[in-house]
């Protein structure tokens, strides 16, 4: 673990695991959690690649500043976390409002950005969205983190999981939330002020790109990732079956598995082309499809 100080001298923590000589990945979360968000991605991907899980500020062990936050510049926290461990670039993993980063450094920081999973998330803040946020943080404010984290336990898992993991998530939910008050609205408001630019820059983006969604997403439904599947030209669009917005946890098995194979096959691809070899002798020559393919 270590800590880097950012532009305005906020301290962001991060965590390392996984293989040292193995090619870095970037995990970036989603609002409110921490990388420990990441629990069950860490087996899965640390056997092959040197892994990085940031916490935004305002969650974990990182600074919680009093607000306002904006996305630009927890997307800057997380890039001058690759620039404290000396990683050039990295394949780029971002959920949920970590989507929303990952998007950030891809247009503002092509460079750094060696594939791009984005899980879970949306280009667009949408009016439905802006209003749920506008209730959470009512809700936060007049009955508290402990309440909110109970209470919106529908927007994370699926029907079929959320009735069977409801009892656990009810004591889990504000542990696994362990954000302060004004840090998690400080994230909310960020993700209210989300500059619609990084929408419209999405066609420039160069690096192979992941988009992947639960079909039972209600928070961020499987129109936001067909959004971006358009917007990003070659990206290639993975729905999962019966899966919610938390399906990194409620589909972990299925949702490593998607994503590993599409991180290997782009460090097999670059690995091919530096040596000059024809790409599809080595990854098999997995075209994109016309449509999202679908698993589960």
């Amino acid at each position: 673990m270590g800590w880097v100080t950012s532009t305005d001298l906020a301290r962001i923590h991060f965590v390392e695991w996984g293989n040292p000589r193995g090619e870095p990945i970037l995990f970036l979360h989603g609002l409110g959690t921490d990388n420990i968000g990441w629990a069950m991605q860490r087996r899965a991907f640390g056997s092959d690649y040197r892994c990085v899980a940031v916490d935004n500020r305002g969650s974990g062990r990182s600074d919680k500043p009093e607000g306002p936050y904006s996305l630009e510049q927890l997307a800057l926290d997380a890039v001058q976390v690759l620039d404290k461990l000396g990683i050039d670039s990295a394949h780029v993993i971002g959920a949920s409002m970590g989507g929303a980063l990952a998007q950030i450094i891809a247009v503002r920081h092509a460079d750094r950005v060696r594939s791009l999973t984005l899980a879970c998330t949306a280009c667009s803040l949408r009016r439905w969205r802006e209003e749920l946020f506008d209730g959470w943080m009512e809700i936060i404010r007049e009955e508290g983190m402990r309440e909110f984290a109970v209470h919106n336990l529908e927007w994370i898992f699926g029907p079929r999981s959320f009735r069977r993991l409801y009892p656990v998530a009810v004591v889990l939910g504000p542990y696994l939330l362990r954000a302060p008050e004004h840090g998690f609205l400080g994230q909310v408001e960020a993700l209210r002020h989300v500059d619609p630019e990084i929408a419209e820059l999405l066609s420039n983006v160069s690096a192979p790109t992941l988009v992947i969604t639960g079909s039972q997403d209600i928070l961020t439904p499987v129109s936001d990732a067909e959004e971006i599947a358009e917007r990003i030209a070659h990206s290639e669009l993975v729905i999962i079956r019966g899966a919610a917005h938390g399906f990194m946890v409620e589909q972990a098995k299925l949702f490593n598995q998607v994503v590993k194979d599409f991180v290997d096959r782009q460090c097999l691809s670059a690995s091919a082309e530096r040596r000059g070899r024809p790409v599809d002798d080595v990854v098999g020559g997995r075209p994109k499809s016309g449509g999202p393919g679908s698993v589960g």
